[in-house]
């Protein structure tokens, strides 16, 4: 088994989503003896965001490319490659401003390679990436699950609907609210997403995995 895992927090060693997203790179390698695991760290090594010379890259366009693209399509290239030889992708994903880190959106506007991870049809897209599973860490400064601010979560909402567009169906996620609202109120939900990595890890694990 190969896991993918992307950590987007740009709060180092104070970030809860980090703390998570190990947790469950650990329960799985514990599941997991021979899986191999690659690390990105989104956002100590961030991926520079889409311009269209290097978009062209990887959606047809010929000719020759600008000076300085030619690296940033083999980063591309690296990328998507990356994704699709994993079995598991565990992303650590703090929610920011209502929505993902900037780090992760960059990193899925490379993998987004119609022909690689989609394709259209007559019929509409189409997902290839279909067989993986996806967790994600989620963690929020305040309660967006349910109730008044529900509306506002384009985080989760958005990571559920991009892997399924690549179709993946299976995302779950491990999840910490309301970090923000005191040390014992942070503590009481931290202790609780922790206690959601083992049921996570051994549904992910339950049926085989293919990629």
């Amino acid at each position: 088994m190969q896991i993918l895992h992307l950590d987007t927090s740009l709060q180092g060693e104070a970030s809860a989503s980090r703390q998570l997203s190990r947790a469950i790179v650990d329960a799985l390698v514990a599941a997991a003896p021979a899986a191999r695991v690659r690390h990105r760290d989104l956002a100590a090594e961030a991926v520079p965001h889409l311009t269209g010379d290097i978009a062209a890259g990887f959606r047809g366009a010929g000719g020759q490319p600008p000076s300085g693209v030619a690296a940033e399509h083999a980063r591309s290239e690296q990328l998507v490659a990356e994704f699709l030889a994993s079995n598991v992708i565990v992303v650590g994903a703090p929610m920011y401003n209502f929505s993902i880190a900037s780090p992760l959106k960059a990193w899925i506007d490379r993998v987004a390679q119609p022909g690689r991870t989609f394709r259209y049809t007559a019929e509409g897209p189409v997902g290839l990436a279909g067989g993986r599973r996806v967790i994600v860490a989620s963690t929020r400064g305040g309660l967006y699950s349910v109730g008044a601010a529900a509306g506002m979560d384009f985080q989760e909402s958005y990571l559920r609907a991009f892997f399924g567009f690549l179709g993946i169906a299976e995302v779950r996620v491990v999840r910490a609210e309301r970090l923000t609202q005191g040390g014992e109120v942070r503590k009481a939900s931290m202790a609780d997403a922790v206690a959601q990595v083992p049921p996570a890890v051994a549904d992910t694990l339950l049926t085989p995995l293919t990629a």
